[in-house]
This record gives structure tokens, C-alpha cells and sequence, in this order.
């Protein structure tokens, strides 16, 4: 109950700054988001995807909307990761909710699957808000991060734009589709993971 109640306490405010930035309020917070920023990038883009299914915003605005702004903010996180090194992230990181747990076990991932890691991280939330810090940190380069984030993006934006617009189009209440897609995206996300994992695994197996 307190759950819905605070979801329903999110998209009361949510509705309206879409209604009136549309396809811009998505750019901007899914660019903090993947910053770190602790904000309801995911839910605000489940939100105005389906009132894009309900004709109330562009589809096609708020899918490039979307995914330029998650590309940006990761990219202007790799700047920071890349530049300030992880002592200076750990140090500032904390506001944000960067902690050297976190950045611990992004980093593992990142050491061991690299592209892979980016390509999918949007789908799990630690990931999707470190995704750019750590690749900068680990001194990825740039044109190779910038290729699979931005597929990365594009994939996660697409998954969650058409579903949200289908339903948005076929059943009635926003707030019980947006909450119902939040938790069916942490279990996409961890099998869209996994299976990633899995391919790697086989492919060095036979290439050994």
C-alpha cells in the first residue's frame, strides 16, 4: 500500500511537468539520471510513454528525446569518471549515490565483460546510473563507448517507449502500468544480463 501510494504521490507530480515540457522534461532527467542523480528516470519514461499511447505526447519525440538523453548524461559521465579518477567520484560521489560498494561491483563488471557491460546496463538500475563514470574510470576508449551505449540506449528506450505506448493505448489506469513495467524491467533487465553472460562465457569456452 505504501508503495502504490508513493507512486501515486509521483506521477501527481510528474503529469503535469510532462504536459507542459513534454519530450524535454524526458531529455533532461534521463541525462541526470545517468549522472547518478537519484531521480525516476525509468518511471517518468514509462509514465509519458503511455500517455504518448494515449495521443497526449509524440511517440517518435520522446523516443529520440529519450534516448539522447540518456546517451549524453552517460557520456558526460565517462567525461567525469575519465578526468576525475576514482578517488575524486568516491569523494563527491555519496550526494549522488555513489559508494565504493556500488562502484566496486560496476567496476568487476566492467574489468571482465567491457562492451557487453555498457550495451545492457540501462536494463539494471546500479548500472544504468554508473554505466559512463566507470568506463571513463577504467579508461575505455571513447568512440568504443560511445557505439554501445548508444545501442544500449537505443534498445532500452525502444523496449520501454512501445510497451508503455501499447498499453497506454489498451488499458486505463497510468499509475497500476507504470508500476507493474518498473518491477517487469528489474527481471528483463537481470535476464537481458545474464544471458549476455552466458554468450561470453561460451564463446571464450570454444575459443579456448
Amino acid at each position: 500500500m505504501a508503495l502504490m501510494v508513493g507512486i501515486e504521490h509521483l506521477f501527481g507530480n510528474l503529469e503535469p511537468f510532462i504536459h507542459a515540457y513534454g519530450a524535454v522534461a524526458v531529455t533532461v532527467i534521463l541525462a541526470f539520471e545517468s549522472l547518478g542523480a537519484p531521480v525516476p528516470g525509468e518511471s517518468l519514461l514509462i509514465f509519458a510513454s503511455v500517455l504518448a499511447g494515449r495521443g497526449e505526447l509524440s511517440l517518435p519525440l520522446l523516443m529520440l528525446g529519450a534516448w539522447a538523453g540518456a546517451v549524453l548524461g552517460d557520456n558526460i559521465g565517462y567525461l567525469i569518471g575519465r578526468r576525475l579518477g576514482r578517488t575524486l567520484v568516491l569523494r563527491y560521489g555519496g550526494k549522488i549515490g555513489i559508494n565504493a560498494e556500488r562502484l566496486n561491483w560496476v567496476e568487476a563488471l566492467f574489468a571482465r565483460y567491457g562492451p557487453i557491460t555498457v550495451a545492457f546496463a540501462r536494463f539494471l538500475n546500479v548500472l544504468r546510473q554508473l554505466n559512463g563514470v566507470v568506463a571513463g574510470m577504467l579508461k575505455m576508449e571513447w568512440k568504443r563507448f560511445l557505439l554501445f551505449n548508444a545501442l544500449g540506449g537505443a534498445l532500452w528506450v525502444s523496449v520501454w517507449t512501445l510497451a508503455g505506448f501499447y498499453l497506454g493505448e489498451h488499458v486505463s489506469d497510468v499509475k497500476v502500468i507504470a508500476h507493474d513495467l518498473e518491477h517487469a524491467g528489474a527481471i528483463l533487465g537481470a535476464g537481458v544480463l545474464i544471458a549476455a553472460l552466458f554468450y561470453v562465457f561460451w564463446r571464450l569456452r570454444h575459443a579456448s
